[in-house]
């Protein structure tokens, strides 16, 4: 099986759509490159950011393999392969797998609260079902009433090898520095919240999952860089730049506000999918110039 250990900046890609809703092949080969060319270090759609929970089974798998095409092995792909059942989870593993990606990322099934045993119990089945596939163990507290302990990653990245990594979106880092030892130090860890994106790079992380970077790439590959590098000085400004654009579209809250600010950097993503609604064209506009105020969209975007 694979290993891997990514460093960098994993980007949870928006799912573009055409205009009548649909699935839009040109706009995830047009959002690939983009975020390629500006040096993030993967790729992971269908997450929260990606609207996962509001694509059919049949659309999540070409989302995946259109990903997996046009990121052309440049850098890995993550799928979120994650949904309530633990039979449908094992079956969009499966294709995730047989579709070419690197790995798959589960986020614990939502709705109903779980016990721990029996959140061990989903994840140990999906990994038994594909023993030869490299998981991402995801906590997102935010989507699902189910939160992965400290124990119970420890213990499935002891019994089950596949598990590789975490991506935590919880806020709290406690356990992904726990969990930067786990496999003899080879476990990948990815902290999800962009505003803990230096502190989680200060205590060792390996990676940084930022929605933000849909839109804004540069600004912060250039912050997970210079953080890696010591530079925290630099680190600190750039930290604080996104903070400020965090605070303007609301980090992810309103994804038609990431959606149009990649529209005006040229990347036709299209709006979002009922019930998710579409922001004014006031306030993509009047989000759009703070942007540039702020002085963190390339000059030649």
């Amino acid at each position: 099986m694979k290993r891997l250990k990514i460093s960098g900046v994993i980007v949870p890609m928006l799912t573009p759509f055409t205009a009548d809703g649909q699935i839009d092949e040109r706009g995830v080969a047009a959002l690939v490159d983009f975020l390629i060319e500006r040096g993030v270090a993967g790729l992971f759609p269908l997450g929260t950011t990606g609207e996962g929970a509001l694509l059919t089974t049949p659309e999540r798998q070409q989302v995946a393999e259109w990903v997996i095409r046009y990121a052309r092995e440049r850098v890995p792909v993550i799928i979120h392969t994650g949904i309530i059942t633990t039979a449908e989870t094992i079956d969009l593993t499966r294709h995730a797998r047989d579709a070419g990606a690197d790995a798959a990322a589960i986020v614990p099934p939502y709705f109903y609260k779980l016990t721990d045993d029996a959140l061990y119990e989903h994840y140990a089945a999906v990994a038994r079902a594909v023993s030869d596939f490299p998981l991402y163990l995801y906590n997102n507290p935010g989507v699902t009433p189910n939160i992965l302990s400290t124990e119970l990653v420890v213990r499935l990245a002891h019994e089950f090898p596949n598990y590789i990594g975490l991506k935590d979106s919880s806020g709290a880092l406690a356990t992904l520095f726990a969990s930067r030892s786990l496999q003899d130090a080879a476990f990948n860890t990815a902290s999800g919240p962009d505003g803990l994106m230096m502190a989680g790079q200060a205590i060792g992380l390996d990676a940084a999952v930022s929605g933000n970077a849909n839109y804004l790439p540069e600004l912060i590959v250039a912050l997970v860089d210079a953080a890696k590098s010591g530079d925290l000085e630099t680190a600190r400004i750039l930290q604080a730049q996104l903070d400020e654009a965090r605070r303007l579209l609301g980090d992810g809250a309103d994804l038609s506000l990431f959606k149009a600010m990649c529209a005006r950097r040229g990347v036709s993503v299209g709006t979002v999918r009922a019930p998710l609604r579409t922001a004014p064209a006031e306030k993509i506009e009047a989000c759009w110039q703070a942007i540039n105020a702020i002085g963190v969209i390339p000059v030649s975007a």
